[in-house]
């Protein structure tokens, strides 16, 4: 198995069950292994009371795309601590896209990077995501 192959069969069970990601209206556009992208178009309900895109949200996406990337090698993995730094208001219509690659994998322990850009290409946030492997896999192999 190649290891695009192993990080989509990976994607694909863990999106069988993330119902957050999938009720939030996220799309993952491309898994490979250490690098995810997901997307998601700002709705309505996805706004505070200032009329732009809930950090939440952005966070959500930004988690969401670190959580496809480190768990692209088929072992269990979970986030150990993560950061967000907003850059730029997401506003309603806007198609926002998380970008993830992995920056260092040790032992147990990776270090993600994630960018979230508007359609425009005009960077939102910038999410830093330390994880941790688990015991377990997603698949048999």
């Amino acid at each position: 198995m190649t290891p695009e192959e192993r990080a989509r069969k990976s994607a694909d069970a863990m999106w069988a069950g993330d119902h957050a990601s999938a009720w939030l209206g996220m799309r993952i556009d491309r898994i490979d292994e250490g690098i995810a992208e997901l997307s998601l178009t700002i709705e309505k309900h996805h706004c505070n009371g200032m009329g732009i895109c809930h950090g939440g949200i952005t966070f959500s996406l930004a988690d969401s795309t670190f959580a496809f990337a480190c768990n692209s090698r088929n072992r269990r993995t979970v986030a150990q601590h993560n950061t967000i730094s907003y850059l730029a208001p997401g506003r309603v219509g806007d198609r926002l896209t998380a970008s993830a690659r992995e920056v260092q994998l040790a032992g147990r322990t990776g270090i993600y990077d994630v960018r979230v850009r508007n359609q425009g290409g005009d960077v939102i946030a910038e999410f830093r995501g330390i994880s941790r492997m688990i015991n377990g896999t997603h698949f048999e192999e």
